[in-house]
């Protein structure tokens, strides 16, 4: 029974611990607009979220704008996947020297 206890406790502290910015990051979705439609995500409502799963690879995070996109993602996910990989790979603009121009 001590044995039971301390272990709760010690559980208890350890979590305890843990503040929200302790927490890994979810990496950003790379795109603003639906996969399949390019419409902007939200302009039709909350956007749907769909797990895309294939064997061997990692789940993917797919959004959409509504529920028949994802009906066509899956007639073929490889090509609208090719969108969300390319939106990773492309660099992020490099940000706007604010002494261009002049000197200080």
């Amino acid at each position: 029974m001590k044995t039971l206890l301390l272990s709760a406790l010690l559980a208890l502290g350890l979590s305890a611990g843990l503040r929200a910015e302790d927490k890994p990051a979810t990496p950003a979705y790379p795109i603003t607009t639906c996969v399949v439609s390019d419409e902007p995500l939200g302009d039709m409502g909350t956007p749907i979220d769909y797990i895309h799963k294939e064997a061997g690879k990692p789940d993917r995070l797919v959004k959409f704008c509504c529920k028949m996109c994802v009906g066509q993602f899956k007639k073929d996910p490889a090509r609208y996947l090719a969108k969300l990989d390319a939106a990773v790979a492309k660099p992020a603009a490099p940000a706007a020297d604010p002494h261009a121009g002049h000197n200080h």
